[in-house]
């Protein structure tokens, strides 16, 4: 889960990573009584920064300085509603005036790749950090955290000193370092990034702009995060899908896809997506991905199907069960428990394919229950084209 900004902003401040003043405001006269009151802390400026999940605020226009609680009402007025980069502004910050003397960059995040975790840090603050690591590579400090230890005083100090810092600034720099790891995790964060990390003109360090993910998969222990979640620009269908605790992601296409397995449910998506080109010019696609995993009940497998076929993009649904832990026989049994919960308001054909433990006891049960809707297919890529043929039809 991304976290906006003033939310990372609050986080940073309850961890005691120093931060200037900020609220929030959903309309412009919010802003201007927010920033009345927060202006007073930097002679009468403040920023007025929309809140968007979304690098490139400050391009698109979204980031603007205001001088008085007027100016900021009037560029609180320009922002809002404004689109960046297909992210609609509903709500900006309103945040404390400073004066920069210097821009830094600053962030820990998981290495999937090396199977570790890296902080990255750099002299060179405020613009991209992807441009940076492209034009100028040797400007961007890579270190890697050992999880167990993370980033102490020692490993704070090889950061900067890896980044070049002089040693006065560095100094300075490093309890903040240490700071933000407390974030990352004590949060169970996968990514925390500070980009502007900024020195004023008094020689203070300031975390001026922040960037936060968190492990949805440690959600068990963080139970504070819910009040986090951006509900009103939540999927419906995604949203339905985590209450009943099912692996679902929306797509664009119109191929329902259901499978047991991340793996298999990835393979299931190339095939569909390839048997789609050859239907009225590739007008057949992926519509999510949903794996039901491994020893899925039929109650599951019930669940999953309720929420594909409540998708209005759906044209058709491709069930792909290996059956391993998941018997082939409960997936049947939930198709057929699905198809008459939802009764008449079934109407998208499913295509089904199972192979694998009691594959002939799935087979017969589908079969004995013989429904208008389903039809049975022996191959991956034969019912992948027909529910690709099915959705193109439809």
């Amino acid at each position: 889960m991304d976290l906006f900004e003033y939310q990372a902003r609050d986080m940073f401040e309850t961890h005691g990573v120093p931060v200037l003043a900020g609220a929030i405001a959903d309309t412009p006269e919010e802003a201007r009584a927010a920033a009345e009151r927060i202006g007073q802390l930097s002679g009468g400026v403040t920023v007025v920064k929309a809140q968007v999940k979304t690098g490139g605020r400050g391009k698109a226009g979204g980031v603007k300085v205001a001088k008085s609680a007027e100016e900021a009402q009037a560029a609180a007025e320009q922002i809002l509603g404004m689109d960046i980069k297909g992210h609609t502004v509903h709500r900006v910050m309103i945040a404390q005036g400073a004066k920069i003397a210097e821009e830094y960059y600053f962030s820990v995040l998981l290495d999937r790749s090396n199977r570790s975790l890296l902080a990255m840090c750099s002299k060179e603050g405020g613009m991209e950090i992807e441009q940076l690591a492209v034009e100028r590579p040797e400007a961007l400090a890579r270190v890697e955290v050992d999880a167990n230890t993370g980033i102490d005083e020692a490993k704070a100090q090889e950061i900067v000193d890896t980044a070049g810092f002089d040693a006065q600034t560095g100094a300075k720099i490093v309890p903040v370092l240490q700071k933000l790891w407390e974030v990352y995790r004590d949060e169970d964060a996968t990514l925390v990034e500070v980009n502007p990390l900024v020195k004023t003109e008094d020689g203070g360090i300031l975390a001026l702009d922040g960037k936060v993910t968190l492990d949805a998969n440690a959600s068990f222990r963080q139970p504070h995060h819910a009040e986090l979640e951006d509900k009103g620009a939540a999927d419906p269908l995604e949203a339905r899908a985590k209450e009943l605790d099912l692996n679902y992601v929306k797509l664009d296409g119109n191929v329902g896809i259901i499978g047991n397995g991340a793996g298999l449910v990835m393979s299931t998506l190339d095939v569909v997506a390839y048997a789609g080109e050859d239907f009225t010019g590739g007008k057949a696609s992926p519509a999510n991905f949903l794996d039901i995993g491994g020893g899925a009940s039929s109650e599951v497998m019930s669940n999953g199907l309720s929420v594909i076929l409540g998708d209005e993009q759906v044209r058709s649904v491709f069930v792909n069960v290996f059956g391993g832990i998941t018997a082939c026989d409960e997936v049947a049994r939930g198709i057929v428990a699905a198809l008459e919960t939802l009764g008449d308001e079934a109407t998208k054909p499913l295509v089904v394919r199972l192979d694998g433990n009691n594959v002939e006891e799935g087979r017969r049960i589908l079969a004995e229950a013989n429904h208008p809707l389903v039809t049975i297919e022996d191959t991956m890529d034969g019912a992948a084209r027909r529910a690709a043929e099915l959705a193109a039809a439809n």
